[in-house]
């Protein structure tokens, strides 16, 4: 590799995909390191790049000669560029039975899912690729506190080379906004839809009203509900269900709204170095949002099938993650404060009552209180220690 890689947990998975289907799919954000993982896995393979407007010729005027060159095998990037490759990918893939052959990477999920599934449907392994997760490069982190740790973020090219977070982020988000929604939506006021993301990101870690978001924007509510499918599709932002179990009364119907990037939506929100997010009150919300969007990475890079929730009852008790996995349902509660406060397992105690009979697995609170402890019954992580402490509950 030409720079300094940060190994990413998905590489072991990517690699287990390649020996069960012809083709490889990696999609996620723009800059989430699909590309630098592909040709990390598959070493031998050569490369092509669908940006490159030469290459997007050709791949549209002969895409049958296109596909058949790469015999040993090819990364073919930003394959959404020339969607009629899928089609004849099939017929190659079938033709010649060869496991991992192809290697297809995109950044608009709205557009490449949906032309994978029906092109390459039973053919292809299928992977989500997210901004780094913690315990991927947890000396690199540590250097951060936690303030500025949510103001830079964790898109790989923060970590692996000097660069200013706000100047990154500013143009990352141009380039999104040029390019990625003028090619997946129909928006004309791009900077009506900039003050959409803002007031998205003022959101984070709320319940999601579309009613509320359409009127402060003066937009339909269509409107609001379109666009937030363009930045769910472009891997900005993603909704966490309320729990739907099979007992009690489900008191809430509303998803909560969060960020892939804590780091992205901190910048919308203007709050771009650790001194302006110290002072905020949307500090906690980023908190949560970072931990929950963590996990999440977690999930997705090891292709585990698990049930991420939260819970709320009708008197504001909420537990900000519920995890359900082999039927036992595990609560997390985040919290951004440094001085441990007993008032913080109220709601996991709420929760554990609404849910006796069922079968759950210990309440964990994850807090930026240094040490690890037991309180009252439940387990009290830092925040560093947060994901070797959710993975250990398995």
């Amino acid at each position: 590799m030409d720079k300094p890689w940060i190994p990413r947990a998905a590489l072991a998975r990517v690699q287990r995909l390649a020996r069960g289907f012809p083709v490889v799919v990696l999609t996620g954000p723009r800059q989430s390191g699909k590309t630098t993982l592909a040709r990390a896995a598959f070493p031998r393979h050569a490369y092509v790049s669908l940006e490159d407007l030469d290459q997007r010729a050709q791949a549209a005027a002969d895409p049958r000669g296109f596909v058949a060159q790469w015999r040993g095998g090819v990364v073919i990037d930003e394959v959404q560029h020339a969607p009629a490759l899928l089609s004849y990918l099939q017929t190659e893939a079938d033709a010649s039975r060869e496991m991992g052959r192809f290697v297809l990477t995109g950044s608009q999920n709205l557009l490449l899912a949906g032309q994978v599934s029906q092109s390459l449907a039973g053919r292809a392994g299928y992977l989500e690729l997210l901004p780094l997760a913690y315990a991927e490069a947890p000396e690199r982190f540590a250097r951060l506190d936690l303030d500025a740790l949510i103001t830079a973020g964790f898109y790989p090219a923060l970590h692996d080379r000097p660069l200013d977070a706000a100047d990154w982020h500013a143009s990352y988000l141009a380039t999104y906004v040029e390019r990625d929604v003028r090619q997946i939506s129909r928006v004309t006021d791009l900077l009506l839809f900039q003050r959409f993301m803002r007031l998205a990101a003022a959101r984070a870690g709320q319940m999601l009203n579309l009613n509320a978001l359409a009127h402060d924007l003066g937009v339909a509510q269509t409107t609001a509900r379109d666009w937030l499918a363009v930045l769910e599709a472009s891997y900005i932002v993603f909704r966490l269900p309320p729990f739907h179990g099979n007992f009690g009364k489900r008191l809430v119907k509303t998803p909560k709204l969060y960020f892939h990037d804590v780091g992205l939506a901190a910048h919308l929100l203007g709050l771009t170095d650790a001194r302006a997010l110290n002072s905020s009150p949307m500090r906690g919300a980023l908190f949560e949002n970072l931990m929950i969007a963590d996990y999440l990475k977690y999930c997705r890079n090891h292709g585990l099938p698990y049930g991420l929730f939260f819970w709320r009852d009708n008197v504001g008790n909420e537990v900000d993650l519920l995890i359900e996995r082999a039927g036992v349902l595990w609560p997390v509660e985040f919290k951004s404060g440094a001085t441990f406060q007993p008032e913080w397992l109220k709601a996991l105690h709420a929760w554990a009552r609404h849910a006796a009979g069922a079968r759950q697995g210990q309440g964990m609170l994850i807090s930026a209180a240094p040490g690890n402890r037991v309180a009252q019954g439940v387990m009290c992580a830092q925040w560093r220690d947060a994901a070797a402490a959710l993975v250990g509950q398995e």
